[in-house]
């Protein structure tokens, strides 16, 4: 068989292309060496947002086109993406007033907004947002951008790809491509698995970090497009304030930094920008990110956060295209598109750069770009199609969440907001025929057996981490007896037993 389609990469944009092709009828086959979303796509800032500092950067076009995507991907999944208030205080000693407001003037207009609510300014005196920072704090404005659940997003990216007819193989390294006989063919391996060649019209390279690698290692170009890898860390600290908007605050460096509300009980704080050397899947936050990063929201809060306060860390690479920007945060976060297609062989089609926020308009560039190779291909469709579980409206997700708290009473304080939130509509169909904890089989805390048996049959769940730390983040929660009983469970050891030997 010949697909028409191979993609390299499991991350949003590779899950993105596969999901847009499969609907445009194309046969499609993704590869993921590991888990769906391990790198980048599970280490972002968790906003779908136009980058407002990219005003600065003169990135007109990108803010825009990241500004209208913001709704687009709202309407498409709004039980995993849902509006946040940020709220950007005046420093005296950074931007002027009139420079922000013109910034947020611009913010407001470019992308045509519909339901997001605009621009306000605020009052830090009077306004609770103000009680947290610093009493030399005294105005701000408020603005809108959304939250996603990002490593989510791009498994229902893959699940919609799949039930559109693409073949989704995680834990899969593609170890050669080559043009044969006018169609690719790689040579793929599955973790403990014999070698298997795939056939394919066309290779779309959307490794992320190791874009570059592929087209070195893999595919054997002497003179491979190189990107230029920025590290962006994160902290994740005791819950630093009670109400639900974010913050954003300028640094003295020109940067800017998020304070976030995140799984409750935490506070989310990022991000770094460093040019990172080495291994692309192995990053870790220095101590000199920390330091930045607990200086930087301590000028701003009221009391001083600390080291002691910081309960998780990440961080994930940028694979930005290398356009010779001097510095790391000035390196374009704009998506390039790069299509070898030498003398009619086999076409290639290269992914560099991009963000979460414009992966599904980069998908529909990246088929555009293809569309010669297959005349008949459908149209451009995902525009007004929701991701599983999301076929509701915005405005009827409390309802929904309701609905489900009260057909089952029975669930834990709280697990019915988060399964709505990690499931949608589908939450119900998970749940069918239960009536009571019993039905729903052994239990991790809040996680169980018929929702891991979920994730693993529909989500490529093979391991504990995946469902602890990407299709949750039930690992900040989880206490570790429950997290040791998952890891037993996960491997095959029987669940009452697991849950004994636990002390469950």
């Amino acid at each position: 068989m010949i697909h028409d389609l191979f993609v390299i990469g499991g991350g949003v944009n590779g899950c993105g292309i596969a999901r847009d092709a499969a609907g445009r009828g194309l046969k499609v086959f993704l590869a993921e060496q590991s888990d769906l979303a391990s790198g980048t796509s599970s280490a972002s800032t968790k906003l779908i947002h136009g980058g407002l500092r990219y005003l600065e950067h003169y990135e007109f076009r990108l803010v825009r086109e990241a500004l209208i995507e913001r709704e687009v991907l709202l309407r498409a999944a709004p039980h995993i993406i849902w509006p946040l208030r940020f709220v950007l205080p005046h420093h005296k000693g950074l931007r002027p007033w009139p420079i922000l407001r013109l910034g947020l003037f611009l913010y407001d207009h470019l992308g045509g907004r519909e339901i997001l609510p605009g621009t306000r300014s605020i009052n830090l005196r009077s306004d609770v947002t103000g009680k947290p920072l610093k009493d030399s704090y005294t105005r701000a404005y408020e603005y809108s951008d959304c939250w996603v659940e990002d490593s989510r997003l791009v498994v229902l990216n893959a699940r919609d790809a799949a039930a559109r007819g693409t073949v989704v193989r995680t834990r899969t390294k593609c170890l050669s491509a080559r043009r044969v006989d006018g169609v690719w063919e790689m040579t793929i391996a599955t973790e403990g698995g014999p070698e298997e060649r795939v056939r394919a019209r066309v290779l779309i390279n959307s490794a992320g970090p190791w874009v570059s690698q592929v087209l070195g290692a893999v595919i054997g170009r002497n003179d491979p497009d190189r990107i230029r890898m920025v590290k962006g860390s994160h902290l994740v600290v005791e819950k630093l304030y009670d109400h639900d908007r974010c913050y954003i605050f300028q640094n003295a460096d020109g940067r800017i930094c998020f304070a976030i509300p995140y799984e409750t009980d935490f506070t989310l704080i990022g991000t770094t920008d460093e040019d990172h050397k080495g291994d692309p899947g192995s990053p870790h936050i220095s101590e000199a990110e920390t330091d930045y990063l607990l200086g930087a929201v301590s000028e701003y809060f009221r009391k001083p956060v600390t080291r002691s306060m910081v309960r998780w860390a990440y961080s994930g690479i940028r694979p930005l295209y290398d356009d010779g920007a001097s510095k790391a945060q000035e390196a374009t976060r704009d998506y390039v598109l790069k299509l070898d297609h030498p003398d009619g062989g086999a076409p290639l089609l290269s992914v560099f750069g991009g963000k979460i926020t414009t992966y599904r308009k980069l998908a529909e560039s990246a088929l555009e770009k293809i569309q010669p190779f297959f005349p008949g291909m459908g149209r451009p469709w995902t525009h007004d199609a929701s991701l599983p579980g999301g076929d509701l409206a915005v405005s009827e997700v409390s309802g929904h969440i309701a609905d489900l708290e009260r057909r089952f009473s029975f669930l834990p304080h709280g697990t019915a907001q988060r399964l709505f939130r990690a499931y949608g509509t589908e939450a119900q169909t998970m749940l069918e025929g239960a009536r009571g904890m019993a039905d729903l089989g052994p239990s991790f805390g809040t996680l169980s057996a018929r929702e891991v048996a979920w994730l693993r049959d529909r989500e490529w769940a093979m391991t504990a981490d995946d469902i602890l730390w990407r299709r949750s983040k039930l690992g900040l929660h989880m206490p570790q007896k429950d997290q040791d009983a998952l890891r037993g469970y996960m491997a095959g050891d029987d669940a009452a037993q697991v849950l004994k030997r636990v002390g469950s």
